[in-house]
């Protein structure tokens, strides 16, 4: 075995350890962070519309035109594709270290940058907001493949992917605390501000103030974010670059060394006489070689992903409609702004709460269990059989319009309807949300590791913006087409729910394509074990000579 084999054993024996949970925090409070920025919008996007695009003479509440409501709650998503492709080939190119922090203070920056949005017409201020979240999501884009790769790459074989699914799973706790700061910040504004319901002040029920409650929502994104910057500056490069992409044995055996509490001793008095790393071939993500020994695993991580996120995002950001759609929320009309703040900010905390958070965590007490591939294959099997369901279901659980308001829904089974969408999300994260995300973080070559991640998560995004612009659009009622406010008629809740579970089906077939990766080195997994054979001239068993002492100049003992 060469030095980098020695080093990169031991790390897979190694046992848990502080340094592991240090990392998983590090990484995990990026994706907080993540999930935090990406969400929090849907939360404030009706303030929005009453703030900037009230029209007096329509006598409604001010809402947001199709186009632009798309933009604003689409837009981090493109940039989020960017910085995952980007950033993906910059992490093996440079390092998943020396890159790290950069996408951290990209999220700080432009979390504030979003929330100082400026001008002094609609059309300004939203178009400021979009530029800013282009590149809020392009940071948080970056932060997929690196802390992916980089949990994967610390990690030992035996919790692997429990610790990369518990850097994935703070994503659920950035979804319920972005829903618990709008619900804080728009309680402590509420109490200091007396404004009516809509419909007793049109005016005074958007008081000027709430300007200020989405500008600090999305500001306080900033603190997570920036609360761990200096701890991923500070990390160490993983070993399994340094040794398999850069060469450096000696390095990663003294990094690795002096965080996981290994005994590289022996090991580092070998690399000092072994030249270069693992030579493995080495053949690029365009050849051949490739295609053959990971092309249809690239076509099932990157396939997966995009079907999952379209489900995924666009249950997220249209859930405040099918909220109102069974009257869990009452009519804007009816409420002041600031009041749907609340309202809006608590039905998307309840339901991260009950069934997206604990979806995540079984995830991580399971999957070095029962597996990734039979996670993944459980979650879509269920998020396509409750989407039937509330498909062929949909008017007898959600109820009729209500002769005396048709706002609201009268009849049905309301609860019956809500817990089978919060299953919806529990399988989503107790399956393919998370699985998605390990996989390709334990597939591909060290080499090519975080581009491939990259590109499976593009992948993933690409989905996003085909959820959060397509079903928009697609959401709206079939009859009741908001033409005044620019949206178009759409075909409904019901057969967006009928489209959706095609989709979860094809996520289900697509997972065939896919391997169980639980259990096995990420040198067996991506081919690079057997390297070590063609280490000329050192010989597998120079460790065992090594006690004897008998080394020569040649290079051999």
């Amino acid at each position: 075995m060469t030095g980098a084999g020695e080093i990169l054993n031991s790390l897979d024996k190694a046992k848990t350890q502080w340094y592991h949970f240090t990392t998983i925090i590090i990484a995990g409070m990026g994706f907080f962070t993540d999930a935090y920025d990406l969400f929090c919008i849907s939360t404030v996007t009706r303030l929005l519309g009453r703030l900037y695009y009230y029209d007096p003479l329509s006598k409604t509440p001010g809402v947001l035109p199709a186009n632009v409501s798309a933009a604003v709650n689409g837009v981090a998503l493109c940039g989020t594709f960017v910085g995952q492709l980007l950033f993906g080939w910059l992490g093996d190119r440079l390092g998943r270290k020396r890159v790290y922090g950069w996408t951290l203070l990209l999220m700080i920056l432009t979390s504030l940058a979003s929330a100082m949005s400026f001008g002094s017409s609609a059309k300004a201020v939203m178009s400021t907001l979009c530029f800013f979240r282009f590149w809020l999501g392009v940071g948080i884009g970056g932060d997929y493949p690196l802390s992916a790769t980089i949990m994967s790459e610390y990690a030992n074989q035996k919790t692997r992917g429990t610790f990369i699914a518990a850097v994935f799973a703070m994503q659920g706790m950035g979804i319920l605390g972005g829903a618990t700061i709008s619900i804080i910040i728009s309680s402590m504004f509420r109490s200091a501000i007396d404004s009516p319901s809509f419909m007793v002040n049109p005016v005074d029920s958007t008081p000027r103030q709430a300007d200020f409650v989405w500008r600090i929502v999305l500001a306080l994104g900033a603190i997570p974010a920036a609360l761990t910057f200096y701890y991923r500056m500070k990390m160490p490069e993983t070993a399994r670059y340094t040794a398999l992409v850069a060469k450096d044995n000696k390095q990663a055996a003294l990094d690795m060394g002096r965080v996981l509490q290994v005994d590289f001793t022996g090991v580092i008095d070998v690399t000092t006489a072994v030249s270069g790393g693992v030579a493995g071939p080495e053949y690029g993500l365009f050849s051949k070689q490739f295609l053959k020994r990971h092309g249809l695993e690239l076509l099932g991580c990157s396939s997966t992903w995009f079907l999952l996120d379209i489900a995924f995002y666009s249950q997220n950001l249209f859930q405040k409609d099918i909220f109102s759609s069974i009257g869990w929320l009452p009519a804007a009309k009816t409420m002041s702004a600031l009041e749907e703040v609340f309202r809006v900010s608590r039905a998307q905390a309840l339901i991260a709460l009950v069934s997206t958070v604990p979806g995540y965590w079984v995830t991580v007490a399971l999957v070095d269990v029962i597996g990734r591939w039979v996670i993944q294959m459980i979650g879509f099997f269920f998020m396509t059989l409750f989407m039937f369901v509330l498909t062929f279901q949909y008017y007898s659980l959600r109820g009729s319009p209500c002769k005396n308001d048709p706002s609201l829904f009268c009849g049905g089974n309301h609860t019956a309807f809500l817990s089978l969408y919060a299953l919806t999300f529990f399988f989503a994260n107790f399956g393919p949300n998370v699985t998605t995300f390990i996989i390709p973080a334990e597939l591909f070559p060290a080499r090519l590791r975080s581009t491939c991640h990259g590109i499976s998560a593009a992948a993933g995004k690409a989905g996003a913006i085909v959820g959060a612009f397509g079903f928009l659009y697609a959401a709206q009622n079939q009859t009741e087409g908001k033409q005044d406010k620019g949206y178009p008629t759409g075909i409904g809740l019901k057969n967006s729910f009928l489209l959706l579970s095609v989709i979860n089906a094809a996520g289900l077939f697509m997972t065939f394509f896919v391997p169980e990766t639980k259990g096995r080195s990420l040198e067996e997994l991506s081919g690079e074990n057997n390297s070590d054979k063609q280490q000329a001239p050192y010989s597998s068993s120079y460790m065992a000579d090594k006690q004897t002492g008998s080394y020569t100049e040649s290079g051999r003992y």
